[in-house]
Formats: structure tokens, C-alpha cells, sequence
């Protein structure tokens, strides 16, 4: 709303840190308002005010508006006029942050750190760099959108086309740090895994045709499907093989099912459609001894030659794994080893230490539970790695 509302991106996001900042020590003692969303509109908007009267760059402020085309951005609402605290501009917020003037990596970080809240470590994690270069890449984003002068607004056709990978790649990413938090006690941050699949929602309402956007949706829906099975009662990590799928959500499932099934048909096929279909086959599988592994084989085939990415060639040689047999996975394994992506990864450990459980080498498999339980930074994961590793030691 400030930012449609002043043009100004970056001071919008100071003057909303500030109101938070208000509400986490003034709720706590002074109860919850009634309309906590409209209160941090208002304590934000007058923190606006204050940052954009404290600005000691008043000229150039004025002559970035003059060069926008005319409206009422920059100025003050009148006395009568309503905030519209009911308006939601996230989805104007995330193709503004996905803007043609900014690199697709550059657009990526400020949109998670913008839209999706996630914090400048955890970015840096998702992209495998350090902190401060994310830093500085998320700076320099911010800089350049305050000086495109860009208006608030929907994208029209054109430019929608352009940013729409990387806004289905940033949905993506917020999607996949709720479903496995990178940091803390808890498995999920429900709050981004929610966040996302909202978000995913408005864009197939905008975007009805497009099988990419219908295939992100229907992924979310069907990995969100399995949550609830997902920890057992103290909130440990269960695996796939070992959930009660009684526990998986039949109506998500059907839903993801239905979508990425007129995805296909539709066409043409793209990487998140894929994984989709992938999602569907476990999802639909009574047991994980039903699962059509030969099917998800092949789909991840498909999936590493479109994407390159190095996370789908581990997660492929599971699956050859699982059809040919383990000592056929910890081939595939071995010729990842030397990719510098996965370098310290904790999941090539895991992958190895799994398959060399299904190989019956519990000494190797002991060691890289082990590797992979120091690599993680999840404490769910890292109690469940180490679990495996002292039962096959136990045993």
C-alpha cells in the first residue's frame, strides 16, 4: 500500500520495519487492536510520512515523481479519504520486484526478502553464496528499482511474459523454505508454505492458460498434501516411505492431481509440470512399495535435461536407485560429487548414506548420515539424520 500509494520501494519497506518494530512491543502490553492489519497501516503510513519529511534529498525525490507518469502517488491522501487497508498488492509487489531492469537473481533475492520475508542468510543459503554478497545483491536491487521510476501497478501482457519465470521461480523458493525451514526448531514455516500457495492461487486466477503457472500450483498442493504426516507427536521428521498416508490431504491431492493432469494436456511441458507429476505419483501410491518408480524415473530424466539443475540429478539418482538397484544410484551419485553446487550439500550425504543402507554397507552408510547431520542446519532434519546413523550403528 506505501509503496503504491508513495512510489518509493525501499523507504516503504523502512516505514513497514517500523510499525512491526511498534506492534512487537506495544501488543504485548497493551493487548491486540481490534483491526491488527489496519493499525499497522496507519502506524506505518505516519511513519512514512516522518522518513519522507526527514529526507534531506527532497529535489531529487521530486524530480524522480515529475519524470513518472502523473497521478497521486506522492501525495498525501485527502483528509477524508481511505487507506484501503483491504487491498492486497502482493502480486503488484512481486513483479515489481521481478523488474526486466534487474537480473533474474537479483529479482529472485529482493522478492523473497520483500514479498517473502525470508531473511538475508536464508536467501544466501537458497542461492549457495555467502551472506554479504547477498547482501550487496539485494541492496543494489532496491537501488535500481527506486531509480527506474517503475509505477506500482500489474505488468501489462508483454511485461508479465518477461518476469514470469523468475516470479514462478521465487514462488517456488518461498514455497520450499515453508515446507523445509532452513533454520530453527520447527520442520515448516507454515506462514511461507501458506503464503505461497495464496500467492500461486492469484496467479493461476490471473494467468488461467499458462500450464507453468497451473503446474507450480498444483505442486505446492500436492507436497502440502503430505504435511500433516510429515512429524511424528515431539515434531520429528518422518520419511515418505514411513508417513500414514491416511494422514495426506485426499481433497489437495485430488485438486494438484486434476491441474497438473489438464496442465499437461494442455502443454507445453516445463519443469514445474514435471515435478508436479512426480509429487502425483507418490501421492497416489497406496504404499511406498506401490510407488511406479520406473514412472518417476523417467520423469526426472526428462526434468534434469530441461533444467541442469543439480538438486533434480541427486533426487534422479535415488530414483535409479530404487528401479535398477542402489550400486546403480551411488554411480549416478559419484559422478555429482564433483559439481561445485552440491559441494558441502548435506543432502549428497544423505542420498549416499540411504543408498548404502539399501546396499547393506552400514559403516558408510553410519558416516554420511553423520556428514549430512553436521551439513544441515535444521534441527529436524538433524535429529532424524542422526537418529538413522545410531541405529544402524546400534544394530
Amino acid at each position: 500500500m506505501l509503496a503504491r500509494r508513495f512510489g518509493d520501494f525501499a523507504t516503504a519497506e523502512d516505514a513497514v520495519q517500523e510499525a512491526l518494530l511498534d506492534a512487537a512491543t506495544q501488543w504485548p502490553a497493551e493487548g491486540l487492536p481490534d483491526n491488527p492489519r489496519g493499525w499497522l497501516v496507519q502506524v506505518a503510513y505516519r511513519r512514512m510520512i516522518e522518513l519522507v519529511r526527514a529526507e534531506t534529498a527532497r529535489r531529487e525525490r521530486e524530480d524522480r515523481a515529475a519524470r513518472r507518469e502523473p497521478d497521486r502517488r506522492g501525495a498525501a491522501p485527502a483528509a477524508d479519504e481511505s487507506l484501503a487497508t483491504d487491498r492486497d498488492d502482493t502480486l503488484v509487489l512481486l513483479f515489481l520486484c521481478c523488474h526486466p531492469t534487474l537480473s533474474t537473481a537479483s529479482a529472485i533475492a529482493l522478492t523473497l526478502r520483500a514479498v517473502g520475508g525470508l531473511s538475508t542468510a536464508e536467501i544466501a543459503r537458497a542461492f549457495l553464496v555467502p551472506e554479504a554478497t547477498m547482501a550487496q545483491r539485494i541492496r543494489r536491487a532496491k537501488q535500481r528499482i527506486r531509480d527506474s521510476g517503475v509505477p506500482f501497478r500489474l505488468p501489462d501482457q508483454r511485461e508479465r511474459q518477461e518476469r514470469l519465470a523468475a516470479v514462478l521461480h521465487v514462488l517456488y523458493l518461498i514455497f520450499t523454505e515453508g515446507h523445509t525451514a532452513t533454520l530453527g526448531p520447527d520442520l515448516r514455516r507454515v506462514d511461507l508454505s501458506e503464503e505461497a500457495v495464496r500467492l500461486a492461487r492469484a496467479m493461476h486466477t490471473l494467468l488461467p492458460d499458462d500450464s507453468e503457472v497451473a503446474g507450480l500450483l498444483a505442486l505446492m498442493l500436492l507436497t502440502d498434501a503430505r504435511a500433516a504426516a510429515r512429524t511424528g507427536p515431539s515434531g520429528e521428521l518422518i520419511s515418505l516411505a514411513d508417513q500414514d498416508r491416511s494422514r495426506w490431504d485426499a481433497t489437495a491431492i485430488a485438486e494438484g492431481t486434476a491441474l497438473v493432469t489438464r496442465a499437461m494436456a494442455r502443454g507445453p511441458i516445463g519443469p514445474y509440470q514435471l515435478q508436479a507429476a512426480i509429487a502425483a505419483l507418490h501421492d497416489e501410491a497406496p504404499t511406498a512399495e506401490a510407488t511406479d518408480w520406473p514412472q518417476v524415473l523417467a520423469l526426472y530424466q526428462v526434468l534434469e535435461r530441461l533444467s541442469g539443475n543439480p538438486v533434480v540429478a541427486l533426487n534422479r539418482a535415488v530414483a535409479t536407485a530404487m528401479v535398477e538397484g542402489p550400486d546403480a544410484g551411488l554411480a549416478a551419485l559419484a559422478t555429482l560429487a564433483a559439481d561445485p553446487r552440491l559441494a558441502g550439500h548435506h543432502r549428497l550425504d544423505a542420498a549416499r548414506a540411504h543408498l548404502y543402507e539399501m546396499a547393506g554397507d552400514r559403516d558408510r552408510a553410519v558416516a554420511h548420515y553423520r556428514a549430512a547431520a553436521g551439513g544441515t542446519t535444521s534441527l529436524p532434519e538433524q535429529h532424524y539424520l542422526r537418529m538413522r546413523a545410531a541405529r544402524l550403528a546400534g544394530g
